[in-house]
């Protein structure tokens, strides 16, 4: 039987667009990957503005997508846009699916990753705003086990996303190593979505680039752990040796030893074969027993930011930058502001590298870029002080260097707050035995 996995979603705030073209390929499984250590913390900011946030906002717009195939069991969908709280994400969907009739669809929720509750035997930080581990594939094996139709999830890792409905269709043991490595390698590839069909990818981008047709991937995964990566046929970019080989590299620290929570994969034992006409097939994945831990992710306050930037053209573009950006900082110091960071930068002067390609050649035979950017930020320790940073800056306009075109400030000028993330390593014990699937339908 041949297992068909659809990558839906990369990131919070990803298009949505090309998961139709998926659904309409044919999927039994649409698999929506939301989160990232940055989206993690913008969820706590939601969830500071209000406790029953905390979860991608966008998961209802999937959702609505998949609705008359999860309606006629076409296509399950499983989800970590769960985020920090997947118990009101998975309430959110449950009306959702209420509200358009579709009452009968079966929601189960994965909770446990936080592990707040075990501040004590993990000496965490009294101040840690969320703590969660990266679970790995079997509760949401579990919970399709149990009949859910639909589970959302918080802190699981990416690849064990795709990773489950593979353990749960082809039957695979717990400790079929080379097996669970194969569906680890589906889930990297597929976790970013259209980032494998070409997104991103370093080759010549412009001969199959859309931004109107962006096509999604689609795994075709046999049970040996063979897979077949292709996309939906009419859309946009590719699928080739060379996007699905820059993938498998992506975020890879180990290649021999890519560590996930239910496996460690050897990702050089793979073997990738262009069959043409946007089909890749990926096969040969080695595997070992996973770490003895599961990587933990902790939060805490970081102090408050501001930045302001101002735009000059030429001549001098840079020098002039650099004076406004030194005298905001200058007069900060003079009157006493608490500043515990500081960092600038001039685009269009080196930011990025060389930037004579479009200078202006000056009548020494030098070059100058035509406008360049100063952008001065800092980090205080509350907001009250990191507002005062930019105070007075509003006199370069009429009285410093001349050729400003634009000043501004992120975010209207209100400072905001920083958050620290920080990874640690948690007993997978200590974890396991809090992890339980909500079947959101039992609860009626």
């Amino acid at each position: 039987m041949t297992v068909r996995l659809g990558g839906g979603q990369g990131f919070y705030g990803d298009g949505h667009e090309p998961v139709d073209a998926l659904l309409d390929a044919g999927l039994d499984y649409l698999v929506c990957e939301a989160l990232a250590e940055l989206t993690l913390a913008i969820l706590q900011k939601d969830r500071q503005r209000d406790e029953a946030a905390g979860f991608t906002r966008d998961l209802p717009l999937y959702v609505h997508q998949a609705l008359p195939w999860l309606v006629d069991g076409r296509t399950r969908l499983i989800t970590n846009a769960g985020g920090i709280n997947p118990i009101a994400a998975g309430r959110v969907v449950g009306q959702a699916l209420e509200a358009a009739g579709a009452g009968d669809v079966r929601v189960a929720t994965v909770v446990g990753d936080d592990v707040r509750p075990l501040a004590a035997e993990l000496d965490l930080s009294d101040h840690a705003l969320f703590a969660n581990a990266y679970l790995g594939a079997r509760p949401i094996v579990d919970a399709l086990a149990g009949g859910a139709d639909v589970v959302v999830t918080g802190r699981v890792a990416d690849a064990a996303l795709f990773l489950a409905p593979l353990i749960f269709e082809h039957g695979w043991g717990e400790d079929e190593w080379d097996r669970l490595a194969a569906g680890v390698v589906v889930g990297h590839l597929l976790e970013c979505s259209g980032q494998v069909t070409g997104g991103n990818w370093s080759g010549p981008w412009w001969e199959h680039l859309d931004p109107l047709r962006v096509g999604f991937p689609i795994a075709e995964v046999e049970p040996d752990g063979a897979a077949v990566i292709t996309k939906p046929d009419g859309t946009g970019g590719r699928v080739s040796f060379d996007t699905v080989r820059e993938q498998l590299l992506y975020e890879v620290h180990d290649p021999r030893a890519y560590l996930s929570p239910d496996v460690t994969a050897d990702f050089t034992a793979v073997t990738v074969d262009d069959l043409g006409g946007d089909r890749v097939r990926v096969s040969g994945a080695r595997g070992g027993p996973p770490p003895a831990t599961y990587k933990g992710l902790v939060c805490t306050p970081a102090g408050w930011a501001g930045e302001i930037r101002f735009a000059y053209s030429w001549p001098d573009a840079e020098a002039k930058a650099r004076v406004a950006v030194d005298s905001v900082r200058r007069r900060a110091q003079r009157e006493g502001v608490a500043v515990l960071e500081w960092h600038e930068e001039y685009f269009g002067a080196g930011a990025y590298g060389d930037a004579t390609a479009s200078a202006v050649t000056t009548e020494a035979g030098g070059h100058e870029p035509p406008e360049v950017i100063g952008r001065l930020a800092w980090r205080c320790a509350d907001a009250e002080m990191a507002a005062q940073v930019p105070q007075g800056a509003g006199l370069l306009g009429l009285s410093g260097p001349p050729g400003i075109s634009s000043a501004g400030r992120a975010r209207d000028g209100r400072p905001t707050q920083l958050l620290a993330v920080e990874p640690f390593a948690v007993e997978r014990a200590l974890v396991d035995r809090q992890v339980q699937v909500t079947r959101l339908w039992e609860e009626g």
